[in-house]
């Protein structure tokens, strides 16, 4: 679970990093400042995202299998599995090539003249982590179909074994 934690706590920080960075080179009038700004996320996009993501992912996948809540069982721990799923991805075709295509328009001595391909991206993860971040906090929404089944059966094996009733026991000697 630290390790989930933490591989998650760094993602949406690193994001939210890629966010301000964003943000600055969209802002401001200095051709320096934006040339460090998208640098800066390019090497953020390259060596830190994906190995991160990877970190997020395959330890929830470990900790939903290995404990009580499953992977299926619950519906918020199914619907975050989905959604860091598609950020993994979409952080891997779409935020790195564009943060990676930014960042050699600048290298070319021009100006980044689609800022909202630089923003989204970033936007879009982080609206997603704080999404999955009150989701395992919250824990809404209950069982899935397969959880709730899973439960039935539990029960049914419970209630199997006879039931001894107190006034049927008889004393022996």
């Amino acid at each position: 679970m630290v390790v989930h934690v933490i591989g998650a706590a760094c993602w949406l920080g690193l994001t939210l990093g890629l966010v301000a960075l964003a943000l600055t080179a969209i802002t401001t009038d200095s051709s320096a400042a934006v040339e460090a700004a998208v640098r800066s996320m390019k090497v953020f996009a390259d060596w830190l995202v994906l190995p991160l993501a990877l970190v997020t992912l395959l330890s929830g996948l470990v900790l939903s299998l290995g404990t009580h809540w499953g992977l299926a069982r619950h519906r918020w721990v199914y619907t975050k599995f989905w959604l860091t799923l598609a950020t993994t991805v979409a952080s891997l075709f779409a935020l790195r090539p564009g943060v990676d295509e930014s960042a050699a328009t600048v290298a070319a001595g021009n100006p980044v003249t689609d800022t909202a391909d630089l923003i989204a991206g970033p936007l879009v993860s982080l609206s997603a982590y704080l999404f999955m971040t009150v989701l395992s906090v919250l824990k809404p929404w209950g069982l899935t179909r397969r959880g709730r089944k899973q439960q039935r059966g539990q029960k049914q094996r419970a209630s199997a074994h006879k039931r001894v009733d107190a006034g049927d026991v008889r004393q022996t000697a």
